[in-house]
């Protein structure tokens, strides 16, 4: 903690510079934060949007035919898990309506899938 200048407050800040004159350049509602290395940055990043990790999506993906059928996946894509629901685009209402009646068995073969344990519900979606 002895490496890093002690910050002052916004207030304090505005006084000072008022006082020697130089006006402020920065935008009255900015948030100064800690500087962070670019490493940890990227791998915030990497882990957020899970690049070149393996997914609960990807698995679900691979295994859509036989989750789904081959006549409903041809017309439905399972897109992404939010709030342990995974979101499923289908592009034709029959498919929809087939999904939504078999959404139970097809939660419940997710929920065996390797790392998919926490899906608890479809939410179907025209796409």
């Amino acid at each position: 903690m002895a490496d890093q200048p002690h910050q002052f407050s916004k207030i304090a800040e505005e006084l000072v510079g008022e006082f020697r004159g130089v006006p402020s350049d920065e935008p009255k509602r900015a948030k100064k934060r800690p500087m962070q290395s670019l490493a940890t940055v990227v791998e915030a990043l990497l882990q957020q949007h899970q690049i070149g990790r393996e997914s609960p999506e990807h698995t679900i993906r691979g295994q859509w035919k036989a989750l789904v059928g081959e006549a409903n996946a041809s017309y439905s894509h399972p897109a992404m898990i939010e709030r342990n629901m995974l979101t499923v685009l289908a592009s034709h209402a029959v498919v929809r309506n087939e999904l939504f009646h078999h959404r139970s068995e097809i939660v419940a073969r997710i929920r065996q899938l390797p790392g998919c344990g926490h899906v608890k519900a479809l939410n179907l979606r025209a796409g």
